[in-house]
């Protein structure tokens, strides 16, 4: 799945994206590094795997788009 980055704390390797529809999830430290990232800007297109659904969904990783 894609979404847009929108936020990134690069002290706790945190942050959040924007689903296409709008929608904000978090991710946390751990879906982070599983990317294999270094850094993250708001703005940049990334591909992410999510699991669950409704409220119980979650990011488990981060990585960037590539075409």
């Amino acid at each position: 799945m894609q979404a847009t980055a929108y936020t990134y704390d690069s002290e706790s390797h945190s942050g959040s994206v924007l689903l296409d529809d709008g929608t904000p999830l978090p991710f946390d430290a751990a879906a982070f590094d599983a990317g294999g990232l270094r850094l993250l800007r708001p703005g940049q297109r990334v591909r992410i795997d999510v699991t669950g659904e409704g409220d119980g969904r979650r990011v488990v990783l981060v990585t960037l788009q590539t075409f």
